[in-house]
């Protein structure tokens, strides 16, 4: 009689020696059996559990010591990103109730997709995304993983330094209110751009654990909360109508002049429905927050090395981690989607502080706000920058010891490459919609399901089971998002209005 495979007992542990490198996993087989000899199974169980039998076990090379606060700052930066600041116009073209269920929605199918990936990487104590794709479909697999990771987060970190490039010269010219452009090197945001990527990011980036980044992590957090503080304020200090150099308030050119006293009875009743919020909006622009929303949750990629890290590391805890961190960034845009909203309705632009813009271009508060949100998506750079490192060392280097002239030579050229891309792609936001509709769903929908329909034996649960049916059907309705997302993309550009590049 074969003995039963040794599934539980080795949970939670790693298939490598050390932090970034990982040695090969077990083949997969045909037909999603798994052949392993129980005696050596239960020989390495023993080597890789800890003496003591009460606690769960921990990875032997780096023993879990980030706390579960530490791990939530961690992963809530990773889901944070540039895509708040578009997340009013998304509502804008939803309406308020439509835009609550999407990303209500989104958020607990993002829950339960890291619940697969979890539950994947306990059933082969695998701890890197990368390798799941190698245990379920082989080489391939893991090519295809890592491929994912690496667009969608160079994507994601190329759109942070392009921020930081449009909006940094802005905040430094109304410090030193300088009203007319400067040719001067510090108001130039290709030179400011490699400067913070230098003197911030890279020292950041160098961090070998992303544990150690919990601190900025939580600073980061810090700044977008006073970002949402700022918008809640505005929205009870931002007169609407607008001031009359804003063209377009009611959707007519003739009523420009609104605010004169002369025509203040005839545009009244445009006023007050420019000014009423919508509850259920469908338009030509709604297709476009769909993706907006879906991949406001991606995380993916940081879930397995923060569960790493994690201190007593269980499934069950790791969970609690994503779930408090998707709980907080669901609050946080919500309000400030809600709130920019509610202070410009329909004038809303792509990215919010744009729009306040029009208000006062020299407001002390928003220019405060601009310093905050550059600090955030500056912090959040080294922690989307960690996931493609291991997948580049899961490539090139799986077999080799951890060395760090290696790990700073891949950061560096790295950020070359992104800030090379920044400062010379005028056109870059449309390639990184593209990136975001294909890498996306892959990292969120498809390969979580699929892995775990792989990786999961038959035996624990059959093919025709509850939890592997819901996974599949998961897959299917990343790939109708991600055909859905290119064809919006491609017909936007057919059309040629490109307009929403930059909802990021």
């Amino acid at each position: 009689m074969e003995a039963p495979l040794q599934t539980e007992m080795v949970e939670l542990v790693p298939n490598g020696k050390h932090s970034e490198g990982l040695l090969p996993a077990i083949a997969p087989t045909a037909g999603n059996q798994r052949i392993e000899d129980p005696g050596r199974s239960c020989a390495e169980g023993k080597g890789f559990l800890q003496k003591s039998p009460s606690k769960e076990p921990h990875f032997t090379d780096f023993e879990g010591k980030t706390s579960f606060g530490m791990s939530v700052f961690n992963l809530s930066n990773a889901i944070m990103g540039s895509g708040i600041l578009g997340l009013a116009y998304a509502m804008a073209n939803t309406g308020i109730i439509l835009f609550l269920f999407l990303l209500t929605a989104v958020a607990l199918l993002s829950s339960y997709s890291i619940h697969l990936l979890l539950k994947s990487s306990g059933i082969v104590g695998i701890r890197a995304y990368e390798q799941l794709g190698y245990r379920a479909f082989g080489t391939p697999g893991k090519l295809a993983a890592a491929l994912a990771i690496t667009l969608q987060n160079i994507g994601a970190m190329s759109s942070y330094l392009y921020i930081i490039k449009s909006e940094l010269p802005l905040v430094i010219q109304t410090f030193l209110n300088l009203e007319e452009k400067s040719s001067d090197w510090y108001v130039n945001g290709n030179y400011l751009v490699i400067l913070v990527s230098v003197v911030i990011i890279l020292p950041l980036a160098l961090m070998r654990q992303l544990g150690y980044l919990g601190y900025s992590s939580g600073f980061s957090l810090s700044c977008m909360v006073f970002f949402l503080i700022a918008v809640i304020y505005k929205k009870f200090h931002v007169p609407c109508p607008l001031p009359p150099n804003l063209t377009n308030i009611t959707g007519n050119s003739s009523h420009v002049e609104v605010f004169e006293e002369k025509v203040q009875l005839q545009v009244e009743t445009d006023t007050a429905a420019f000014c009423t919020p919508s509850y259920f909006t469908l338009n030509s622009q709604t297709a476009y927050t769909i993706p907006i929303m879906a991949f406001a949750f991606v995380c993916h990629p940081e879930v397995l090395p923060i569960y790493m890290e994690l201190k007593d590391p269980s499934k069950r805890k790791m969970q609690h981690v994503a779930n408090l961190s998707i709980a907080v960034m669901y609050i946080m845009y919500f309000l400030a989607a809600l709130f920019g909203y509610l202070t410009f309705y329909d004038g809303v632009e792509s990215e919010l502080l744009h729009t306040y813009n029009k208000v006062d271009t020299f407001d002390v508060l928003i220019l405060c706000v601009r310093v905050a949100v550059l600090t955030a998506v500056t912090l959040t750079v080294p922690i989307v920058l960690f996931p493609v490192r291991r997948a580049i060392q899961q490539i090139l280097f799986q077999k080799y010891e951890f060395s760090w002239l290696r790990h700073v030579i891949i950061a560096i050229c790295l950020l070359t490459c992104i800030n090379l891309l920044v400062i010379f792609a005028p056109n870059i936001l449309g390639i990184f919609g593209v990136i975001g509709a294909t890498s996306a769903p892959c990292l969120i929908f498809i390969f979580p399901a699929i892995f775990y329909f792989r990786i999961v034996p038959t035996e624990k649960e059959p093919v025709r089971s509850t939890p592997k049916i819901l996974a599949l059907c998961f897959a299917v309705l990343g790939l109708l998002l991600m055909t859905m997302s290119l064809s919006f993309i491609i017909i936007d550009w057919v059309s040629g209005t490109g307009q929403h590049g930059g909802n990021h």
